[in-house]
């Protein structure tokens, strides 16, 4: 514990929402205490998005290395230390874990690594948490006190009544990162970014991957377009897609385990040796004292105006436990307009949800921001909308990612970009360019204005634009 204990903002959670949040207070000349339950850099640096990134490259490079004729290299008896793979992915997450540490110190913010609870207004509990990962917590229970409290809790995986991980056979993301061995066949049920991502990098290590979908496609809040191209490039790389399909009952044996999955009326039983249930996230809204506040839950999230501010005053939320999208960057940005909004800043703007990129890092990459042409359309936009697809591009040709495809949307009034969506190659590096110009308003004008380097996969960007408007040059 620390000898101070009075506070301007008090941080619950330091994930990408709450450490963000806690160094731009700081930033802000506040006195800032960070909570935190279990390790800094919250489920995103620690078992979320940076492991899983490092873990995808590896299997890049197995996919790569066993094929490599295309460029003039032959390759025998690739093998890899599956051991070593998973350790770099821990070794990466715990490089920034410790970042986050640092930025701590230098930011003079004070972390209690504790369980905080709600104990009245300005004031928190915390207590000593069982779940601490490697790291000295708070060893008895004392009160803080502070002008302003930020929730930034977070979520966790989504558990169904029946199919409970049981870390052995059935898996949560936390076991799929770190298996002790290579499972030769997985099932993963769910089609969202999590579950594909794991899909993917499953299959290009090798095993057979088995996905199972409950609606009529894969990655359904994609562009219908988009999504059935990374569809068909998942199964051009080996891996089984059943959509329309519902998870019935699972039986265990020793060491793999049988999903009874109905699909087209009919029940068929796939074996594998693991499952991977990825079937979204719940709020960790659970005890943090909100029941003696006027802050409100609906369906598991916190309710929240658009400056992140609660029914209770002086108390925010922020990130996953405030609702979708359920992002890293989300949250952080959150949390920076939230302290902002405390600070009394005068240029702070609410959040704009249409503008916030969504990346999914399979093989393909798919990328979207705002709104898809379905959506468009039943929103009463009359629209215009470009496609410009990999093969008509010389960077995509000779990098041997020929297949993909960069679709635009516009409003036909006004020239103003309503949605990018793309599957291809480091379309999860292009999006941003079309965020930055959604953010700023462009039109159709300032796309195509706009010089594109030469060769690039960038210049995609740019085709699909004046594809729009019929004016595509390469295709």
């Amino acid at each position: 514990m620390t000898a101070e204990t009075s506070f301007d903002i008090v941080v619950i959670g330091a994930g990408p929402g709450g450490y963000v949040a806690a160094i731009r207070a700081a930033q802000l000349g506040m006195k800032v205490a960070v909570v935190e339950g279990s390790h800094l850099g919250g489920i995103c640096l620690n078992w979320g998005c940076i492991p899983t990134k490092a873990l995808l490259k590896s299997s890049e490079i197995n996919h790569l290395l066993h094929n490599l004729d295309q460029y003039g290299f032959k390759a025998e008896k690739v093998t890899f230390d599956f051991k070593k793979i998973v350790e770099r992915s821990r070794a990466v997450s715990k490089q920034l874990t410790g970042g986050i540490g640092h930025l701590m110190k230098k930011n003079k913010i004070t972390v209690l690594m504790g369980l905080a609870k709600l104990q009245g207004k300005g004031k928190i509990e915390v207590s000593p948490s069982k779940w601490l990962e490697g790291v000295k917590g708070v060893e008895k229970t004392e009160i803080i006190t502070a002008k302003h409290i930020i929730i930034a809790t977070g979520a966790r995986a989504r558990v169904i009544p029946g199919f409970e991980p049981d870390k052995k056979l059935v898996w949560t993301y936390r076991e799929a990162m770190v298996p002790t061995e290579m499972p030769k066949s997985l099932i993963v049920v769910g089609s969202g970014a999590i579950g594909i991502e794991f899909a993917s990098f499953y299959r290009n290590m090798g095993a057979d991957v088995t996905v199972i979908e409950a609606v009529d496609r894969i990655m359904p809040v994609e562009d219908e377009e988009i999504s059935a191209i990374a569809r068909k490039q998942l199964e051009k790389g080996g891996m089984k897609i059943l959509t329309g399909a519902k998870l019935q009952k699972l039986d265990k044996g020793a060491n793999n385990v049988t999903a009874h999955v109905e699909v087209g009326g009919k029940v068929e039983k796939l074996t594998a040796d693991r499952i991977i249930m990825a079937v979204g996230v719940v709020a960790n809204t659970e005890n943090l004292g909100l029941e003696n506040t006027k802050v409100k839950v609906d369906r598991g999230f916190i309710v929240t105006d658009q400056y992140l501010q609660t029914g209770e005053p002086g108390v925010y939320a922020i990130g996953d436990v405030a609702g979708a999208p359920m992002l890293a960057h989300k949250a952080s940005h959150e949390g920076i307009i939230c302290v902002e909004k405390i600070a009394g800043l005068k240029d702070v703007h609410p959040m704009k949800k249409e503008n916030i990129p969504g990346c999914t890092y399979c093989t393909p990459q798919v990328a979207s921001v705002g709104l898809t042409e379905k959506a468009a359309k039943e929103k009463g936009y009359t629209v215009k909308v470009g496609k410009f697809p990999f093969i008509g591009n010389g960077k995509a040709i000779a990098l041997g990612e020929p297949e993909g495809l960069i679709k635009t949307v516009f409003d036909a009034k006004t020239g103003e970009l309503l949605g990018a969506h793309l599957v291809g190659a480091e379309v999860t590096e292009l999006i941003q360019g079309y965020v930055l110009g959604k953010t700023n308003e462009l039109t159709e004008a300032e796309f195509m204005h706009t010089v594109y380097a030469h060769p690039t996969l960038s210049e995609m960007m740019h085709e699909s634009v004046l594809s729009a408007y019929g004016r595509a040059i390469h295709f």
